[in-house]
């Protein structure tokens, strides 16, 4: 019984992993896991007592359920049949890309991430680069919308920084679910994004299998409460100016919607602008190529310019904040109010009539967000020097004309954001913006447009271009 056995060295070491992986899956991961959603439970409890609107169940949801439940969706397996037959591939080929679109697409929301990191981190960025302020809300009609609606946050689309922006002034409300293109599936990126909420989009894709998995998620979450932010446009700006809204998600959203009965959908417009886009340089590479999109090595060199020049301006204590970041909020606009006033039901009407009907809202979703885009100093500026490009503007004559721009754009609504509630410093800032940068040359106590420049200005003229096109628009505002 005293005798000796020799044993193998790695087995030994194997004996030991297996035991210690034994410890850990017996005791302390579920010890772990029983922490942590303790943990989640308790931000829960907390964040529910104070957003106006709550979390949605569906979002809490399992992501392997969610995903088995798009996966064995009924139209879904109705679509990969088809993809099957008209591929004239095996019906297991077919699940199996259902699965990975799925995969692909399906979030996996946590509280703990969304509420305690993603909203500290959005905050800093944000604070850090930009003076954020919320100009405007339209509160009462917020406040009016039925607890058991679905809300969707509907915006255009100036910069990356919007997902950020956004997500910041509105985590007081609820916790929202973007709709992300390629560019995020990168790692680390694409597993906080998804652990936030978003849900992945092939925005160019025409693979009609693709699309209808994609279509089901946006319906089921959509038949859930789940509020979402969406861009419109379907993309960025490429010249700065407010785009057409592209249809695909609205029509999902709306497709199988029944005005009667059920959730009502309530879109919230939301206008963003900035004194200056982190972008903007790359994306005006989009327009000088034709729409083609810019080359990757230009827009890596532009990126890399930017960067550097910054980083510069840090080491030499002479970097300064982007200037102003601005946030409205609009008059909520209710899908289920919205047809029954022109007597669509979406799903008892043709293709062809529902995407007239789309195409209707959207157009009039677009309008409801130019209305409430801030008007910001250094587009304001921008807006008076690009009228006269040739001409050279002392201080007191750029006040002058920037002022009856002011007037006539609050006379026609537009939502004028002026810091400190004083137009001249507001003036001085936009113009120290511009001149910073060398959009704007001074010389001799007098300023005009630097010819080399012109496009950038306009790319900033444009963001409030359609504000001074005779379009409706909200009530004024200075604040």
């Amino acid at each position: 019984m005293s005798s000796t056995v020799a044993v193998p060295v790695w087995l030994v070491v194997l004996g030991g992993l297996l035991a210690l992986w034994a410890v850990l899956d017996r005791l302390l991961v579920p010890s772990v896991r029983w922490f942590l959603r303790r943990r989640v439970n308790r931000v829960l409890e907390e964040i529910d007592s104070r957003l106006s609107i709550r979390v949605q169940s569906f979002k809490l949801t399992k992501r392997q359920v969610l995903i088995d439940r798009l996966v064995w969706d009924r139209q879904v397996q109705e679509a990969a049949e088809a993809y099957a037959r008209e591929e004239g591939a095996p019906r297991q080929v077919a699940q199996e890309r259902v699965e990975r679109y799925a995969r692909e697409i399906v979030p996996a929301f946590n509280a703990l991430i969304y509420f305690r990191l993603g909203y500290r981190l959005a905050r800093q960025v944000a604070r850090s680069l930009y003076r954020v302020r919320l100009g405007f809300s339209d509160d009462e009609g917020l406040r009016a919308v039925r607890p058991d609606s679905t809300v969707v946050f509907v915006m255009n689309h100036r910069s990356n920084m919007d997902y950020v922006l956004v997500s910041y002034l509105a985590a007081e409300r609820t916790a929202l679910s973007y709709a992300v293109g390629e560019w995020a599936r990168i790692w680390p990126l694409e597993s906080l994004l998804r652990s936030m909420g978003a849900y992945f989009v092939r925005r160019r894709s025409r693979n009609t299998l693709y699309r209808c998995v994609l279509q089901r998620y946006v319906q089921m979450a959509t038949a859930e409460g789940v509020t979402q932010a969406v861009y419109p446009e379907g993309g960025l700006t490429r010249d700065g100016r407010l785009q057409p809204a592209k249809l695909g998600l609205l029509d999902y959203m709306l497709r199988d919607f029944d005005p009667e009965e059920g959730r009502d959908i309530v879109f919230v417009p939301v206008g963003l602008n900035y004194d200056r886009v982190l972008e903007d340089r790359t994306l005006l590479l989009d327009v000088d190529t034709g729409g083609a999109g810019p080359t990757r090595r230009p827009a890596f060199t532009t990126t890399l310019r930017f960067v550097a020049r910054n980083f510069g301006l840090w080491l030499r204590g002479r970097w300064y904040r982007f200037g102003y970041a601005c946030v409205n909020f609009g008059t909520p606009i209710s899908a289920r109010d919205w047809l029954l006033e022109r007597g669509i039901a979406p799903r008892r009407i043709s293709r062809e009539e529902r995407f007239a009907a789309v195409a209707e809202l959207g157009a009039e979703i677009m309008a409801s967000i130019g209305r409430v885009v801030p008007v910001l100093p250094a587009a304001l500026v921008a807006t008076v020097l690009l009228e006269n490009p040739d001409r050279s503007f002392d201080e007191l004559e750029l006040k002058a004309e920037v002022h009856r721009r002011i007037r006539r754009l609050e006379s026609a609504g537009a939502r004028v954001y002026v810091p400190r509630r004083d137009r001249d410093y507001a003036i001085d800032v936009g113009l120290r913006a511009l001149t910073l940068r060398h959009l704007v040359e001074e010389r001799d106590g007098l300023f005009r447009c630097n010819p080399e420049e012109v496009g950038v200005l306009r790319y900033y003229a444009n963001s409030i271009a359609h504000l001074g096109e005779g379009g409706e628009s909200a009530s004024a505002s200075a604040s």
